[in-house]
């Protein structure tokens, strides 16, 4: 049996937009020729993210490995986005993130995480399925299909 690398988690303050951005473009790369352009994501402002949503990054001998960005609402926890890099992805860490995600959720008693992706990110949607969450919905999105997807917690 594996075990999981040991994360050490940092909540993100305004200097760490660059770095946020640049394990978030790395995590998304790959998905570019499977949706035919730069996956959201790719594009968001970190800087304005950093103090709309609280943003952990996940440290791994020093290294930035992963990014979470949650946002509390009023009944559940949004998760607006999970990265992992490329060369630490299939190491347990996206469950990890999801851990502390569920952590953050209990804490603000929230009893179910929610999130969507696309339905072209195959390994994605293989990690939340294994973590236990369900398609709600679906629709149409950019010539896509947006996935939304939820976790309830607590049971």
């Amino acid at each position: 049996m594996t075990t999981e690398p040991k994360l050490k988690f940092k909540a993100a303050n305004p200097t760490d937009a660059a770095t946020i951005r640049e394990v978030v473009r790395a995590a998304y790369a790959k998905w570019i020729p499977a949706v035919g352009r730069e996956p959201m994501p790719m594009k968001a402002d970190y800087e304005a993210a950093i103090d709309k949503h609280q943003i952990e990054i996940a440290y791994l001998a020093g290294k930035a490995v992963g990014v979470i960005e949650m946002d509390p609402r009023a009944d559940h926890l949004w998760i607006e986005n999970l990265a992992v890099s490329p060369d630490h992805q299939g190491m347990g860490l996206g469950r990890q993130l999801l851990s502390l995600a569920e952590q953050r959720a209990i804490g603000a008693k929230r009893s179910e995480l929610r999130l969507l992706t696309n339905a072209a990110f195959v390994g994605s949607i293989a990690l939340y399925e294994k973590a236990g969450f369900v398609v709600d919905k679906t629709e149409p999105f950019m010539g896509g299909t947006t996935l939304y997807m939820s976790k309830k917690l607590g049971r």
